[in-house]
């Protein structure tokens, strides 16, 4: 992608994937646009930010029309899990309706990106196709809704899906305050030594591929799906990686049965309002592997450039500057 002739916009750039392509573009020297509601979490990047929530049909097509980009990367969403019906997701519908629609009036954009996630096919096995969904959680149904307007919007310009897995790196929303947090007090127990494979993905490797995606000939990715992140990992060797640079040793690795009975402590005492480090969701969590199909990007794209030891060292240098208590070495 050549600095002199392409502008990037990004919807949804204060986000925890926004912040880091932000970065990323900065540093490379792109023109660059941050469109959205929320101010930046790198306070370095609000040159480039214009508040605009894309559920404000009109005023995003007037900001994406007067910044004409070329590229454009669709990254804002609701992204929890919590909401109860499609109503609660609106942002990753009808905001999806208007930034298809805001593309469609620019007239400058040659590709665009649009960020699902793997939650539209989940524990029902590898899908058939792109196409074949079986969402988990009402999240991942509205990100099926996401695909859809995708594929029905008719646009001029080269279009690709990515589908990230679960994505972990600097500015995460919330690992500083669960997962890496417990790990720093010590709190950690991994059930058995069972190997489960989990699709994670380090956030730098999910910036160069979506990168990758914009500046390879359209004819490669022009209206394809690609799951964004790392190959499969045993969750163990993950979790272990995180507690020898926040702590300097591994995990504490327990029985099953045993977790499982303090999972069922943790229901009662969430019922409660009461926190507790494990529930049983986050115990099925912790066992159920959820390996996806990174086949077609690693043979499109080939190996990302960051290792899990370097996107781990990477992490707890951020978090020593930001969040400090979590590095105990």
């Amino acid at each position: 992608m050549s600095a002199g002739t392409r502008r990037v916009l990004v919807t949804g750039g204060s986000g925890f994937i926004g912040t880091n392509l932000i970065e990323t573009l900065a540093a490379e020297g792109l023109r660059l646009v941050n469109v959205d509601a929320d101010a930046p979490r790198d306070a370095r990047q609000a040159q480039h930010w214009v508040r605009c929530d894309i559920l404000d049909r009109a005023e995003l097509a007037r900001i994406v029309v007067a910044e004409r980009p070329t590229d454009v990367v669709h990254l804002a969403a609701r992204t929890d899990v919590e909401g109860k019906t499609l109503a609660d997701y609106r942002a990753n519908i009808e905001g999806t309706a208007n930034v298809l629609d805001a593309v469609a009036r620019a007239g400058s954009v040659l590709r665009l990106i649009v960020t699902s996630t793997q939650f539209v096919h989940q524990f029902h096995g590898t899908p058939a196709g792109d196409e074949d969904y079986a969402p988990y959680t009402v999240y991942g149904q509205s990100k099926v809704e996401t695909e859809r307007l995708t594929r029905a919007a008719g646009l001029a310009c080269a279009w690709t899906i990515v589908r990230p897995t679960n994505i972990w790196g600097p500015w995460h929303p919330r690992y500083p305050h669960e997962f890496w947090r417990v790990l720093a007090g010590g709190k950690y127990a991994h059930p058995g030594r069972q190997p489960v494979l989990r699709s994670y993905g380090y956030v730098g490797n999910v910036v160069w591929q979506m990168l990758r995606f914009l500046a390879l000939p359209p004819a490669d990715v022009a209206g394809r799906v690609f799951y964004v992140g790392d190959r499969p990992v045993n969750l163990l060797d993950w979790a272990n990686g995180f507690s020898r640079a926040q702590t300097g040793r591994d995990v504490r690795v327990v029985p099953r049965p045993l977790v499982r009975s303090l999972a069922l402590v943790g229901d009662t005492l969430k019922a409660a309002k009461v926190a507790f480090p494990i529930t049983t969701s986050r115990y099925r969590n912790m066992i159920t592997g959820n390996p996806a199909d990174m086949e077609a990007t690693f043979a499109l794209l080939g190996e990302p450039p960051y290792s899990l030891d370097a996107g781990i060292a990477a992490t707890v240098a951020w978090m020593r500057a930001h969040h400090p208590a979590l590095v105990r070495i």
